[in-house]
């Protein structure tokens, strides 16, 4: 595995942390998604989740061999890709930051159907698959929490 795979997979690195390294995964993602709605464009938010999903599949393929076990806890790109999703189109606020966070993270150790599914396939596919789920689970929970509850910083 080159080391250019190594640093996106690991996404520059916060895959080691010693604990809870997806948690670090999805915040080393944070200043992205602070970029990406500092922006303000939609569009390329999404295109954003197409890229990293693509690096991420391509950085994430022999990352099984590398450290010995089936969706390394090293590789977090597949996090990075997954929170770009619990994110798109959200406010722009502190609780929408939070909040999508903090649902991301659930659906991520939970892995609702199909979520689990799809970490049985292969290589770098597998890897991702699972966490673009959870993330698309994580908008939708947001989606009904802004919707649903009386919250109006999450409306907005």
């Amino acid at each position: 595995m080159s080391p250019l795979k190594v640093v996106l997979a690991t996404w520059f690195g916060s895959g080691y942390a010693p604990v809870a390294s997806g948690t670090f995964g999805t915040a080393a993602t944070v200043p992205l998604v602070l970029l990406l709605w500092w922006i303000g464009s939609l569009p390329l938010h999404l295109g954003a989740i197409v890229f990293i999903a693509m690096l991420g599949t391509w950085a994430a393929e022999g990352a099984e061999e590398r450290w010995g076990r089936k969706d390394p806890g090293q590789v977090v790109i597949d996090e990075t890709a997954g929170y770009l999703v619990a994110t798109a189109g959200l406010p722009h606020s502190l609780p929408a930051l939070a909040g999508s966070f903090l649902l991301f993270r659930l659906m991520d150790v939970v892995k609702p159907w199909p979520a689990r599914r799809l970490e049985a396939l292969p290589g770098g596919i597998g890897i991702m698959a699972d966490d673009l789920v959870a993330g698309l689970y994580a908008w939708l929970a947001w989606q009904a929490f802004a919707r649903f509850l009386p919250w109006e910083a999450l409306a907005r």
